[in-house]
């Protein structure tokens, strides 16, 4: 009678908690909306490509501008991101319990937040960094959220490759804010970065690939198979090498940025090389991955501090 009763009231209990409205949004998950891991990165590249521009000769106000305009492009980008993805994100472990699939946040309210970062991004970009800094701007969001989300990402597994496009335009925007032009500089930030993105995001879909698979993502690992994915990952990685090669040649950084990086970049390729024979795929994909987290902060790092001065 006890163990009835209390089942009985396990029951009610639970019957309960489901008819129980979603718990208030708070301010967390709100910058959530913004992936703030994302945004980190890409305003270390920004920097990274203001300073590179710059040649040490920094004007820290327009810096400051430069920054604050991409960060707020990029948060834009990435809650039309997650508001695109509701649907998709209640279907994965990862990201089911975040304020908009979980039902804390209305999407009205998401895509208004949304639009009030974008114009406010661009607005400062134009005004504060130049015309171009702007337009590289709506690049980066029109590729991110139209082509990307709304496109390739349920369509094709081309999507990280071609998404790699706006992840690119940070270093852009920080040195097109200082020269105003689009010259080799630009060109070698921007394949640093979009060489950068596939290997490292497949690594992270290699581990994770079930759950892609369970929501419905045509991600590389998951229609083409793990060794596929492997092999993809080796040439992004290979043409990695000439970018300091460049870099030192044509008298944008030093030669301890070429040799850091330089080494950085073999390291990189031999482990990748070395996931072919590979017995543990997912013991490799996080080495792998978090190597690549390191490899592009070194390289940034090094970049910064061993800029050729003007």
């Amino acid at each position: 009678m006890d163990n009835q009763w209390r089942y009985q009231a396990s029951s009610d209990s639970a019957a309960v908690s489901a008819k129980l409205p979603p718990e208030n949004a708070t301010w967390r998950d709100f910058i959530t909306l913004t992936k703030p891991g994302i945004i980190r990165s890409n305003l270390i590249a920004a920097f990274a490509g203001f300073w590179l521009a710059s040649g040490w000769h920094v004007q820290y106000g327009q810096l400051i501008v430069t920054l604050i305009g991409t960060m707020l492009v990029m948060a834009s980008a990435c809650v039309f991101n997650n508001y695109f993805d509701r649907d998709l994100d209640t279907k994965m472990d990862r990201t089911k319990k975040r304020g908009l699939p979980a039902g804390r946040l209305k999407p009205q309210v998401v895509r208004l937040y949304g639009a009030a970062l974008g114009a406010a991004g661009l607005a400062t970009l134009f005004l504060g960094s130049g015309v171009l800094a702007g337009l590289f701007g709506i690049l980066g969001m029109f590729v991110y959220v139209v082509v990307y989300t709304l496109w390739l990402k349920r369509t094709s597994t081309w999507s990280t490759s071609v998404g790699a496009i706006s992840g690119a335009m940070p270093p852009v925007i920080g040195y097109v804010a200082v020269t105003g032009k689009v010259d080799l500089g630009a060109w070698l930030l921007f394949a640093m970065l979009f060489l950068w993105q596939p290997p490292h995001f497949w690594a992270l879909g290699i581990r994770r690939k079930e759950e892609y698979r369970a929501a419905g993502f045509p991600l590389l690992p998951v229609v083409k198979g793990v060794r596929r994915t492997k092999l993809q990952m080796i040439p992004y990685v290979a043409l990695l090498l000439p970018v300091p090669v460049l870099m030192y040649a044509y008298g944008y950084a030093g030669i301890y940025y070429l040799i850091i990086t330089l080494l950085l970049s073999l390291a990189w390729l031999y482990l990748t090389l070395k996931g072919l024979g590979a017995k543990d795929d997912d013991a490799w994909a996080k080495q792998n991955f978090f190597f690549s987290i390191n490899y592009l902060t070194l390289s940034l790092i090094a970049l910064v501090l061993n800029t050729t001065p003007l």
